[in-house]
């Protein structure tokens, strides 16, 4: 089963040209359901990033009591998970051209595992503040790696669509994220929110250990080490295109950044929202999000791609 999500030669397999190099991508030979059951994965990887952020925001203001802290120390919660993020996509991306996709993967989730637990029994602000950065860090892992695979498989305009797809399933997460944490707060308290993503991250491995193969051969491995890899990223920041849209994104998450942390001590201590009508209201923003995503599918349809963000 497993390999043949990876070689397509399953039961109603559909044959595709080669490419240029006379290889023809593995995706392209997959069949509709196995590219669902590949979506429906790696959405489920990618969607613990938007899990882990936003699940806990309608606790912010309860963990700000709990902790006897203030408004900005408990928004650094936030931030550290975020630099976590940033720093394992840099990290765990050459990790995982180097040594396949499978370890890394399940390294990152044991991580994000482990410092869920511990988030459980955080006895002040900055031990939290730590253990978040290390949730993003195994965030990152699920992250990079699932996109990772997506690349292996396809290129191209299937490539495009497919994680045109994979935004849709991850385009759940933020929606469901905050009205699942408010639902939460009504039988538990704030830890009660890490306690479930610590189940989560868990139920992740088990699905990535047996539903998810290897899908960067021995053969196809860099080499080179961490000058290779400087290296690379040094051309990625003479690249004018690349940068520029790297700026563009960044800007734009940054906007919706201090949205998220600063979202619910608003709605809730400024008018007067409770935790499940602040779940709702949070959700509601993430509907625009799936539909540009899907626009974009039917946008690749009837425009050619760019040179500057078309995969290598």
């Amino acid at each position: 089963m497993m390999e043949k999500l990876v070689d397509g030669t399953g039961p109603g397999s559909r044959v595709a040209d080669p490419g240029p190099a006379g290889e023809v991508p593995p995706g392209d030979l997959m069949t509709g359901r196995q590219r669902v059951r590949l979506v429906l994965v790696l959405g489920a990887m990618i969607a613990i990033g938007p899990l882990t952020i936003d699940m806990y925001l309608p606790a912010l203001p309860a963990i700000t009591a709990g902790l006897e802290t203030t408004e900005t120390a408990v928004q650094l919660t936030l931030t550290g998970t975020l630099v976590g993020l940033a720093l394992g996509q840099l990290l765990i991306g050459p990790l995982s051209d180097v040594l396949g996709r499978r370890l890394p993967l399940l390294g990152g989730l044991a991580a994000h595992v482990v410092a869920s637990v511990l988030c459980v029994f955080a006895p002040d602000i900055t031990v939290l503040g730590a253990l978040r950065v290390l949730q993003g860090l195994g965030v990152a892992a699920a992250t990079v790696v699932a996109t990772a695979v997506v690349r292996d498989l396809f290129s191209g305009a299937s490539f495009a669509r497919i994680f045109s797809r994979l935004m849709l399933v991850m385009g759940l997460a933020p929606i469901l994220a905050p009205t699942l944490g408010s639902g939460l707060l009504r039988w538990t308290e704030w830890r009660g929110v890490f306690a479930a993503l610590a189940v989560l991250g868990a139920l992740l491995i088990v699905v990535a250990a047996f539903g998810l193969p290897e899908t960067l051969p021995v053969t196809r491995r860099r080499r080179g080490g961490v000058g290779a890899t400087l290296r690379d990223y040094r051309g990625l920041l003479r690249d004018r295109a690349f940068v520029g849209l790297v700026l563009v994104a960044g800007l734009a998450m940054a906007a919706l950044f201090a949205y998220v942390s600063g979202s619910s001590f608003v709605l809730q201590g400024q008018y007067g929202l409770d935790e499940q009508q602040f779940g709702l209201a949070f959700g509601a923003g993430a509907v625009g999000l799936i539909a540009a995503t899907q626009f974009n599918v039917r946008l690749l349809r009837r425009y050619t791609r760019s040179r500057s963000w078309s995969a290598p």
